[in-house]
């Protein structure tokens, strides 16, 4: 059975605890690129279509990819770091002793609680980043519902379906990566932080292959 007392907590670990930090990036990631690509499309008369960018971009790429990497980063390192010290304490020996199976006992919850989270900070992200958007536009000289309406018009359902379908295996593949690493944490000094950094490498690399297989996979099904 699942431990929901380890799963709020892990929840709380990946989801809430994040919240600043994954507004701030998305804001400010928002804002700067509508402030790059305002500036070249002001030759052309065409910074309206600054929206159309920022919208569909955060939606379906960035949103996702980068809320996954800052998951990387923050909760799929503590998920290493974690297990890894019960490695060394031998609290997973014990574990397997009492006939408890560590994988069910501790991971489950773990990576249940990164799939959960993962859709509603890439929400967020995506808000924050459209918000730091419509700062440049509105500072250009375009009223705010115009470029709401701009948003509304360039992106669809299906980009953000898509985001959101992408951000949840990337909840996986981050929550698996880090744990898997902290399960085999070696004995010595350096052991834990060795299973962090490549928790949080191994995690990033995931991460963008899979990108790249759905890029490919999104054209050729042409969605």
């Amino acid at each position: 059975t699942l431990r929901w007392r380890d799963f709020f907590r892990a929840a709380e670990n990946v989801g809430p605890n994040a919240v600043g930090i994954i507004a701030l990036i998305g804001f400010l990631l928002g804002l700067i690129m509508a402030f790059q690509s305002a500036v070249p499309m002001q030759r052309f008369g065409a910074e309206i279509f600054v929206a159309d960018l920022v919208g569909t971009s955060l939606l379906r790429e960035l949103g996702p990819l980068i809320t996954a990497v800052m998951l990387a980063g923050r909760s799929g390192s503590s998920f290493a770091a974690e297990l890894g010290t019960m490695k060394i304490n031998e609290e997973i020996s014990a574990l397997t002793t009492m006939g408890l199976n560590p994988v069910r006992f501790l991971v489950i919850p773990r990576i249940f609680a990164a799939v959960l989270m993962m859709p509603f900070l890439t929400v967020l992200f995506n808000f924050m980043g459209l918000i730091g958007g419509s700062i440049v536009l509105t500072s250009l000289g375009y009223p705010l519902v115009v470029y709401i309406n701009q948003v509304i018009g360039a992106v669809s359902i299906l980009d953000l379906s898509t985001g959101l379908f992408k951000s949840v295996i990337f909840g996986i593949l981050v929550a698996a990566i880090g744990c898997y690493h902290g399960l085999r944490t070696e004995t010595g000094a350096s052991a834990v932080g060795l299973s962090t950094t490549q928790a949080v490498v191994n995690g990033i690399i995931a991460i963008a292959v899979a990108d790249g297989f759905f890029a490919v996979l999104f054209y050729i099904l042409e969605i």
